[in-house]
């Protein structure tokens, strides 16, 4: 049994095998899972319901288990920034978010560097996140 946070096996045999450069996605419930990412990207099923997990819980998790250099969002053409982006500041307080429209963040996730697609339950609009894993500096 791990003492950490993250336990799913799959998202840990996904990060195994990914490394510095790999990009993980957390896409909300209106992301298309089957078409938004390369066809090798292991792909991870959290929708369990409306709500459930959100992106915010899965990337609490993650920031926890790697490291991040940095994190691409999603951003309307128009109008505020999405409130969930406060969230995510506050669980990537070390990064600047990097925003990309629509259609630019779907190319950016079709990267053949993305390893990971986690699907959520989130009904946020505009709640992905594409993060880029970061480097394990050695211990001292």
């Amino acid at each position: 049994m791990l003492r950490y946070k993250l336990i799913h096996p799959q998202i840990l045999a996904a990060l195994g095998g990914a490394g510095h450069g790999s990009q993980v996605l957390i896409a909300d419930g209106n992301y298309p899972f089957a078409t938004g990412a390369p066809p090798v990207a292991q792909r991870v099923y959290l929708n369990l319901a409306p709500g459930l997990l959100t992106v915010t819980d899965v990337l609490a998790v993650l920031a926890d288990a790697i490291p991040i250099e940095a994190a691409h969002v999603m951003v309307p053409d128009t109008g505020p920034e999405p409130a969930i982006f406060t969230e995510f500041r506050a669980l990537l307080p070390h990064l600047a978010l990097q925003p990309l429209g629509r259609f630019d963040f779907y190319d950016a996730a079709r990267s053949p560097n993305t390893a990971l697609v986690i699907a959520t339950g989130e009904r946020r609009v505009y709640a992905n996140i594409l993060l880029t894993i970061g480097v394990v500096p050695p211990e001292s």
